[in-house]
């Protein structure tokens, strides 16, 4: 009891409220794409206008808010996210990945997409379109769910059995993901381990087919995962099967992780 209380001061005296104040509101502002008022600002975060107008008057000044059209809306700029494509792993990751990915789109005609994980959150960190006229693809910075998706499943499976945990409690279910308990969580992720990637209906929409393939780092863990979301076309034009894309897009996942870290057996 007295080690938890020293650690409760200990966090309460290095505390920094003025960038927990910054950080809330960037937060905040994430969660919505056109933007907010200072007055919605103030009042989703409790704060009075006054806070909120010193802190966004800063944010805007270094350029990680910017201000409407109008001038009386905030959101988010984009310098975050510059910045955090600067970071190495991620920059290697994307730089080896992306032109395969294009290619692959090209030949067999689906789109793709790969997913890292950050304090159990799964998010869209790069995605490529299919050619032609109609397309099926998630949208970079898109978070998705952790268990009702082949990318999350991908990436918990291939993780140690601590960390599928630390995930699992960590993870805020996204938009429209069920609930799931972690035995059934576990027992999903042990049978992906031992196919070595996902292939399953989409849990999000009709007519998707899921494939996820880990990309596996140094230790040998995830460290993101490649996914198709496979469209089968009924129409005259001959495009590959969903055998000939699942081998072609495994492929590509161990082409990215012979580059980044290890190749899978």
């Amino acid at each position: 009891m007295a080690d938890t209380q020293t650690s409760q001061d200990k966090a309460e005296k290095y505390r920094a409220p003025a960038l927990e104040k910054g950080l809330d509101i960037l937060e905040l502002l994430s969660q919505y794409a056109s933007g907010l008022s200072q007055a919605e600002i103030a009042k989703a975060l409790d704060r009075s206008p006054n806070e909120i107008y010193r802190m966004l008057t800063t944010l805007v000044r270094r350029e990680y808010v910017s201000r409407s059209i109008e001038g009386d809306r905030f959101q988010l700029s984009l310098k975050m996210y510059s910045m955090s494509h600067r970071h190495p792993p991620v920059t290697r990751l994307l730089e080896a990945a992306v032109p395969m990915m294009r290619k692959t789109a090209k030949d067999v005609h689906q789109s793709s997409h790969i997913g890292m994980e950050h304090q159990g959150e799964i998010v869209v960190v790069a995605s490529v379109e299919a050619p032609g006229n109609w397309s099926f693809v998630l949208k970079t910075g898109s978070v998705i769910g952790l268990w009702n998706t082949g990318t999350g499943r991908a990436i918990a499976a291939f993780q140690k059995p601590e960390i599928r945990e630390l995930m699992y409690n960590q993870h805020e279910r996204a938009l429209g993901e069920p609930e799931m308990s972690l035995d059934e969580f576990r027992a999903i992720l042990d049978e992906v381990q031992e196919q070595g990637f996902v292939r399953m209906p989409s849990a999000s929409t009709v007519g998707v087919t899921n494939l996820a393939f880990p990309i596996l780092g140094p230790d040998g863990n995830a460290v993101a995962a490649l996914s198709c979301p496979f469209m089968e076309r009924i129409d005259d034009f001959k495009a590959p099967g969903i055998e000939d894309v699942q081998q072609a897009y495994a492929q590509v996942a161990k082409d990215i992780t012979s580059i980044y870290g290890t190749v899978p057996t």
